[in-house]
């Protein structure tokens, strides 16, 4: 399949309503489409005298037709004589943010439900640190706020190619100061993050309820802030929610402006949609489009995911694509979330990750008190997760015996209910779990 070719025949075709057929002829017989990028169409014609022509006068006729099939704002670069050849060889070796190319605001799809949050991160991208410091941006999982993350950095680096800009994820961070502790590497540490010029931090509900992780941050926020650096965050729910939060870093979280993202509605779910399945090369039918809306409604990840599972099955079995090709092809998908049950081996690495504990000393006889409530609350998480009996789960944990199991659950369901930090820590173990089926 070759995208910009199908893309450009599309181009044509809508051009085609506004433009006479010999001014299609005349200035776009021999155009030939270069490639599509992130947030850029580069089309070729052979002469200078037709591209100075198409620059001039029919940028904006392209460029509308592109914004109706991707919902989204493209530069339109036009190569004459030439110049073909020196795009080619064009280069950029020092890539930024490998693997995010594509997460820019242009593709990112806009609607009632995340307007607010996109217009307050393209502020902070267009004028770091002037305007909200720092943003923080919550919702639940698969809605783009990673996305906004991901456009904000980008944009700032085109803007400002010489800024520091740093992204980690909340239990990264965690994770890189255990070991720049135990290797004396704490100077080295705090140098990477405090000397940053755009921070930005993926899922920091993780770094609540750390001690340590909590104290850094503390002191990387205020460096950062008070030497006018831009700060953002991501998080699953605003800040007065993370109950196990230090309040000097919940107060710190609120100083700027939270903005939250909600699952889209029906139209803005058909426009990504119809915007993820061009760019692969895919022209959906309007039924496809409506079925697939109607059946995910509440997370953009699993509409990309779909996208890709429909491509992989119109290229393997070689079938046109309608309702009933895409209810096979995506069935599972559609089922509701309680019929995926996660293995045990998943629930126990999720909780031995979360408190930093071996997955053989949670299975095993460790009785600090840290192991022994993660691994009750592991043998909870089976069982509210799981169809496992009591005497299957004490198999998993050295073959303890099912009243030992049944003494776990029982005290981890009483705490559940007497403390709201070990309820939160259920929600983000549980985050975790579903993560991984996302």
């Amino acid at each position: 399949m070759n995208l910009p070719a199908d893309l450009w025949a599309k181009v044509l075709s809508l051009m085609e309503e506004e433009m006479t057929p010999t001014a299609i002829n005349t200035w776009f017989d021999d155009a030939t489409p270069v490639a599509l990028e992130s947030d850029r169409f580069v089309l070729h014609t052979p002469t200078n005298f037709k591209r100075d022509i198409i620059t001039s006068r029919y940028l904006p006729n392209i460029q509308k037709a592109l914004h109706e099939l991707f919902s989204a704002d493209f530069e339109v670069v036009v190569l004459g004589e030439g110049e073909l050849e020196g795009y080619g060889r064009k280069k950029n070796d020092d890539v930024f943010l490998p693997g995010t190319e594509e997460y820019t605001f242009d593709r990112f799809v806009v609607g009632a439900s995340n307007k607010f949050a996109h217009a307050a991160a393209q502020a902070v991208a267009e004028q770091p640190a002037q305007t909200y410091n720092p943003l923080f941006i919550y919702g639940e999982s698969g809605l783009g706020k990673t996305h906004l993350l991901y456009a904000i950095a980008h944009k700032i680096h085109r803007n400002h190619p010489d800024y520091r800009i740093v992204y980690i994820k909340g239990d990264s961070f965690t994770n890189e100061l255990i070991q720049a502790i135990r290797e004396g590497r704490n100077p080295e540490f705090r140098e990477k993050y405090r000397s940053a010029d755009v921070f930005l931090m993926d899922d920091v509900q993780f770094i609540a309820g750390r001690e340590s992780t909590q104290e850094e941050m503390f002191h990387t926020f205020n460096t950062l802030y008070e030497a006018g650096r831009q700060i953002v965050f991501t998080a699953d729910r605003p800040p007065k929610e993370m109950l196990r939060l230090d309040d000097r870093l919940r107060t710190r979280f609120e100083w700027g402006l939270p903005v939250d993202i909600q699952p889209p509605d029906y139209e803005t779910r058909v426009a990504i949609i119809k915007n993820k399945a061009i760019r692969r090369g895919m022209n959906l039918p309007d039924p496809v489009l409506q079925y697939i809306a109607e059946n995910i409604t509440s997370n953009v990840r699993q509409i990309e995911g779909t996208v890709n599972k429909i491509l992989a099955f119109q290229e393997l079995m070689g079938e046109s694509v309608d309702v009933d090709t895409v209810t096979r092809a995506v069935r599972d998908m559609f089922k509701d979330k309680a019929e995926f049950l996660p293995s045990p081996e998943i629930i126990i690495d999720e909780v031995s990750k979360f408190y930093n504990i071996d997955v053989e000393a949670l299975r095993g006889q460790g009785r600090t008190k840290d192991t022994a409530l993660a691994r009750q609350i592991a043998m909870y998480q089976i069982r509210r997760m799981t169809n496992l009996s009591l005497k299957e789960i004490g198999k998993e944990f050295d073959n303890r015996d099912h009243t030992t199991v049944m003494h776990s659950i029982d005290r981890i369901e009483k705490l559940t209910k007497q403390s709201p930090e070990i309820a939160e820590v259920i929600k983000d173990i549980n985050a975790n779990i579903n993560a991984r089926y996302e």
